[in-house]
């Protein structure tokens, strides 16, 4: 809200100037509780006035603040002809375009401390160039390097993906650069099924893929206890055939480091 206020007031003071011609220093303050303006115009207290539209004499200065003295500045509430239809209108500009400015903002802060998450979309656009997906408050791109080779993608197939990087689109708009064939992407999925990786009692050390085909994962556990790759392939496999099934289909390697 104070953030808003301030842009108003920015605001007028850029459309006074503009539609008055005016050389004075001026300050606009709106008041919160009522949404009142008021223009001051701002003069600093002089011995010898050189200029009108900036100074003031001490003498004609305490006309209006009775303890002013020279090196003060002090604000002298004009009121414009005309200048209520101006401000409304900047007014209302100024609120549209800083409300949207703030919700991109908020939105770019949110995803891009996701960075490095998964995040579930459905497709709305798929090409061979390009596949772009709606993650609800903002698009996810995937470019073809981002994309399996095996896999197609269809419009409104729900998907998961790599959040690689948050960037700003044309207009300021955020949009998420989304993969799947990241590396990382199948250490996030491991993560996932595997609850002894998210605590940290198995360490994956290292990924390496060839997208849609095959991965290798190198596990490691400082615990003598825990058999590192027993734990990650689950009970008849159960655990990283989940992962496999994300994958569709692409065989899964867990080597022990």
């Amino acid at each position: 809200k104070a953030y808003l206020l301030q842009s108003i007031e920015d605001a007028l003071v850029i459309a006074y100037k503009k539609n008055f011609d005016s050389a004075e220093n001026v300050k606009v303050v709106m008041e919160e509780t009522t949404g009142q303006i008021h223009v001051y115009s701002q003069k600093e207290v002089v011995e010898d006035v050189e200029d009108d539209y900036i100074q003031i004499s001490e003498q004609d200065a305490k006309k209006y603040e009775k303890k002013a003295v020279v090196g003060d500045v002090i604000n002298i509430e004009i009121i414009p002809k005309d200048f209520g239809r101006i401000a409304a209108q900047t007014a209302k500009q100024v609120i549209i375009q800083k409300l949207r400015e703030t919700e991109r903002n908020m939105i770019f802060n949110e995803y891009n401390e996701r960075k490095g998450e998964i995040v579930s979309g459905i497709i709305q656009k798929a090409d061979k160039n390009i596949v772009v997906m709606d993650l609800g408050r903002l698009e996810g791109i995937m470019l073809p390097k981002d994309q399996i080779p095996t896999e197609s993608y269809k419009v409104n197939d729900k998907i998961k993906g790599y959040v690689v990087d948050v960037e700003r689109g044309e207009k300021g708009t955020p949009q998420a650069i989304v993969s799947r064939a990241h590396p990382d992407f199948v250490r996030k999925l491991l993560e996932f099924e595997i609850p002894e990786i998210y605590e940290r009692l198995i360490e994956i050390k290292s990924v390496s893929r060839d997208p849609g085909l095959r991965s290798k994962v190198a596990v490691y556990s400082p615990n003598e206890n825990i058999d590192p790759v027993g734990s990650c392939v689950g009970q008849k496999g159960i655990r990283i055939q989940n992962v496999i099934n994300e994958l569709h289909g692409e065989k899964i390697d867990v080597i022990e480091w």
